[in-house]
């Protein structure tokens, strides 16, 4: 016999999970008696918000649900603002945490962690919660994750556990059929073949493609080039089309570039994109004539229905209905307006760039042409919001970052360390502001002690200085936005990371390339004003 602690894990080893992220608790210590020999592999955070940027980093690169032990109480609290974040931006991921048990569960009496309603909390940050009342619950509950997971829109999941339950020993047979696959929902024939032909008789039409498409990147492309239409990529979806694609366009929705482009088009195709206002401008949802030309493809056929209504609504899959869609497009043998719409588009982007802007998105293709297959992943600093404006990936899930959606700040180191766990043969840069580095400070050491080699990229501009802007253009007066700076040298030296400055880009090619041949845990600090100075000049 077993303790359902041990159950518990033997069923994530059946779904294929390879890693945990959590700090032990005296809540959670059973199910760590089920990990050892299990093959899981378990990754310590300093931080429970760490353990859930972890598995969304871990999650977004191999397409995995990142999966989390978290305690009861304290440890829901801190790992919700990393669920939030992941919930806004789609991201699979599975916390599993304990609760009290009956008799102190939400009783006043003051018992260890107790909160009153956990699952209230989560509520608000996942498709589900659910509470295990009994052990034989557990596999059914999983397979609902699951089922999410693979064919709706993945989003956290929570699953609690009463803390006496977990010692307990199970005596019932586990089910026999084991992991339940579930295919991803294709559109109805009816809707593609509408689709097709409202595609068919357009001119000058236009696809946007979101983080929900980043698994239908060839599917895209191909359909991209039957129609020769420009491909407008969200800021999860860039790397769709690879930098240098002529009907590539990796700028900001939000810019008047896009909008402009948007209203040209005679018909355009949205994949797995919200059309949100954290990607796109705030007016869109005003510019109501544009859904008369729009078909959007989505799983989630509630979200069909926000932001502007589309005159065709395809609910599926992204890649199996472009999959059933490209046959019925017909090829054009004249270039029509693709290319030269994308590249009018970015030469109007790239007008509007301010110096700075173009030194730090000059620094982010550094980074991509030195470090072949690089992985960046960012925080909400100035060089984010500046490749987030314009800046071109090679490849889908290789430049992401925390920017958008829910917003948090310290979500960079701890997300980048769970990319390279998910693709240790990349290499994995974490682009974070002197404010941004301090909310996870601290996850310097999990990087250690995982052993991982990681390039910390460093934007030092001592504070917060985006706010500190915000504030200067509202006349208001400075206050909370100056921080204190410490010397990240000396941090970086403590936690058995090499440290190393940069000036301009040549210099900080030189120390990336050479830190990734050696393997090394290295922070490449950029001073703000030295390097725009190195680089360019307001």
């Amino acid at each position: 016999m077993k303790t359902f602690g041990q159950f518990v894990v033997d069923c994530l080893t059946d779904y294929g999970v390879e890693y945990v992220f959590g700090i032990p608790g005296v809540h959670t210590i059973e199910l760590y008696r089920g990990l050892t020999g299990s093959g899981i592999r378990h990754v310590t955070p300093r931080h429970e918000q760490g353990a859930g940027f972890m598995a969304d980093g871990y999650a977004r690169v191999s397409g995995k649900p990142g999966v989390c032990f978290i305690i009861t109480g304290p440890g829901l609290t801190n790992i919700a603002t990393a669920m939030g974040q992941a919930y806004g931006d789609s991201i699979p991921m599975l916390v599993i945490s304990t609760v009290n048990s009956a008799g102190a569960l939400g009783s006043g009496e003051g018992h260890l962690h107790e909160l009153p309603d956990q699952r209230q909390l989560m509520r608000q940050v996942t498709a589900f919660s659910h509470t295990i009342h009994h052990p034989q619950e557990f596999e059914t509950v999983l397979a609902r994750a699951f089922a999410i997971f693979e064919s709706s829109r993945p989003r956290p999941i929570h699953i609690e556990i009463p803390v006496e339950m977990l010692g307990r020993e199970v005596d019932f047979v586990r089910s026999s059929h084991r992991r339940v696959f579930t295919a991803p929902p294709t559109a109805h024939d009816k809707e593609i073949n509408e689709a097709a032909q409202f595609l068919n008789n357009s001119q000058r039409p236009l696809l946007i493609a979101g983080g929900g498409a980043t698994g239908a990147a060839r599917e895209i492309e191909d359909l991209a080039s039957r129609l020769r239409a420009p491909v407008l990529m969200t800021i999860n979806g860039r790397g769709i089309l690879a930098a240098g694609h002529p009907l590539g366009l990796s700028i900001s929705a939000a810019s008047p570039a896009a909008l402009d482009l948007m209203e040209r088009a005679d018909a355009i195709l949205a994949v797995g994109t919200e059309l949100g206002p954290t990607d796109f401008d705030e007016t869109l949802t005003t510019r109501r004539h544009l859904g008369e030309k729009l078909v959007r493809i989505d799983i989630d056929p509630e979200q069909l229905v926000r932001s502007l209504r589309p005159a065709i609504r395809l609910v599926g899959d992204s890649k199996a209905t472009i999959e059933a869609l490209s046959p019925a497009v017909r090829p054009r043998e004249a270039e029509g307006w693709g290319q030269t719409a994308a590249s009018s588009a970015r030469h109007a982007l790239e007008s509007k760039l301010t110096a700075a802007q173009r030194v730090q998105i000059t620094m982010l293709e550094t980074l991509r042409d030195t470090l072949p297959g690089v992985v960046i992943v960012g925080d909400s600093n100035q060089p984010v919001y500046a490749g987030c404006m314009g800046f071109e990936a090679t490849a889908p899930k290789t430049f992401f970052n925390s920017a958008t959606g829910y917003g948090t700040l310290g979500y960079g180191l701890p997300a980048a360390l769970g990319a390279k766990i998910a693709a240790p043969e990349l290499p994995v840069v974490a682009l974070m502001g002197d404010g941004g580095l301090q909310f996870t400070l601290a996850e310097l050491g999990s990087v250690t002690e995982y052993g991982a080699p990681l390039i910390l990229v460093l934007w030092n501009n001592n504070g917060y200085h985006e706010i500190e802007r915000a504030m200067v253009r509202a006349g208001i007066d400075l206050l909370g936005v100056r921080i204190f700076t410490p010397d990240f040298k000396s941090i970086a030296t403590a936690f058995d990371w090499r440290h190393e400055t940069a000036s301009d880009v040549t210099e900080l090619s030189k120390i990336v390339k050479s830190a990734a041949a050696t393997r090394s845990r290295i922070v490449v600090e950029l001073d703000e004003a030295a390097f725009c100075i190195g680089e360019a000049s307001e």
